[in-house]
C-alpha cells in the first residue's frame, strides 16, 4: 500500500470516527456521570492531569475536597473520563459550578450537558438552580440552555 492510500485511509477513519462522535454527542447513552467522592484518589489525578488546561479555563480554581458542602462529578464515555465537574451546595438549591472541565479531545462535543440535564442527580439531590462562577474564560453555557444573571450564568432545572 502506498503513502496516499494510507493516508487516504486514515483520513477515512477519522471522518468515520468525527462522524460517529457529533452523531451521538447528544445521545442519553453516549456519556454517563458517575458521582465520586470529593477527595476521591481517581479524581484528583484527573485534576492533577489536567491542571494546565483547568487553569487556562478558570485561573483561579481552588478544590478542597475535604470542604463540606462539595460534590464531583466524572463524565465517562466509555472507560474515558471526558469530564470533571465540581459543586458547592451554596443551600437554597442552588449548586454553585467550582469547576466544570471538559477533556481537550471531547471540548466540542459538550459532555458535561449530561451533568446539568440529562443524568438527574442534580435534581435527585435537591438542586432547582445551577450557578457559574463569573471569571471563567471562554464560557459557553449560553449554548447549552444557561442564562445570563449578575455577571454569571445560571440555570433552572
Amino acid at each position: 500500500m502506498g503513502g496516499g492510500s494510507v493516508l487516504l485511509m486514515l483520513a477515512l477513519i477519522n471522518v468515520w470516527f468525527i462522524r460517529a462522535l457529533l452523531t451521538s454527542r447528544h445521545d442519553d447513552h453516549s456519556c454517563e456521570v458517575l458521582e465520586v467522592e470529593p477527595d476521591d484518589a481517581y479524581l484528583r489525578h484527573v485534576l492533577r492531569v489536567h491542571r494546565v488546561d483547568v487553569l487556562k479555563h478558570q485561573p483561579d480554581f481552588e478544590w478542597n475536597g475535604a470542604a463540606p458542602g462539595n460534590r464531583a462529578y466524572l463524565v465517562q464515555r466509555g472507560d474515558e473520563t471526558v469530564g470533571v465537574v465540581l459543586l458547592h451546595d451554596a443551600g437554597d438549591g442552588v449548586a454553585q459550578i467550582v469547576l466544570d472541565c471538559v477533556t481537550p479531545r471531547f471540548q466540542d462535543f459538550s459532555p458535561d450537558e449530561f451533568v446539568w440535564r440529562k443524568s438527574g442527580l442534580l435534581t435527585s439531590s435537591g438542586f432547582t438552580r445551577v450557578v457559574t462562577p463569573a471569571n471563567m474564560r471562554s464560557p459557553y453555557y449560553d449554548q447549552i440552555g444557561f442564562r445570563r444573571f449578575e455577571g454569571a450564568f445560571t440555570l433552572d432545572l
